[in-house]
């Protein structure tokens, strides 16, 4: 990408592209029922961001009770989607940013800043959900946090790499504009 300069029509996107993989992840992670599930059968629990959800035997129905009754559940939502909503801006961002001719690599590197500042929310409601829902609630067993909750950190491990990307970027501006004269390494004799 910086060999060929940002204003090269196939890696300027590149960036924003993966910040809107990272909100379509985010959405899954916050809509997902897949937080904690039951590992073997009968399955009895399951889980989301949201709600806990169990059955008491194999053909029974499911009984849910909200986690926004307790203050972690409250605090673990909250901190998740601070992160998100952080992360939606971000995405916004970086559209106006690389739609911009003339890049303003100060305002790039402001959403890189921004990018680590919702990565440390979510991996707060990423921390908070697990070890706060197996203190309070009855688990029995073999349960597992599964593919909703995985979304969720793979949200949080974009957010702190394409931070360090949007952070870094302004270094080779020279680079990326084409500022610099290239360098040949032959020599005459």
């Amino acid at each position: 990408m910086v060999k060929y300069g940002l204003d090269y029509t196939r890696c300027r996107w590149i960036l924003p592209l993966l910040l809107g993989i990272g909100v379509i992840f985010g959405i899954i992670a916050l809509a997902g029922r897949g937080w904690l599930e039951s590992q073997t059968l009968p399955y009895m629990h399951r889980a989301s961001l949201w709600e806990s959800c169990r059955r008491p035997e194999q053909g029974g129905d499911w009984s849910c009770e909200s986690l926004m009754n307790y203050a972690w559940g409250r605090a673990a939502a909250a901190t998740y989607l601070v992160g998100f909503l952080l992360l939606v801006i971000c995405f916004a961002l970086a559209i106006i940013a690389f739609a911009i001719d003339t890049l303003r690599f100060n305002f790039i590197r402001g959403i890189g800043g921004l990018l680590f500042v919702a990565a440390v929310f979510s991996i707060m409601g990423l921390v908070i959900y697990p070890v706060k829902f197996s203190t309070e609630i009855e688990l029995t067993g073999i349960n597992m946090f599964s593919w909703a909750y995985g979304f969720g950190w793979t949200t949080a491990i974009m957010e702190i790499c394409l931070g360090f990307f949007f952070c870094c970027l302004p270094n080779y501006e020279d680079q990326i504009l084409g500022n610099v004269k290239p360098t040949y390494f032959y020599s005459s004799p």
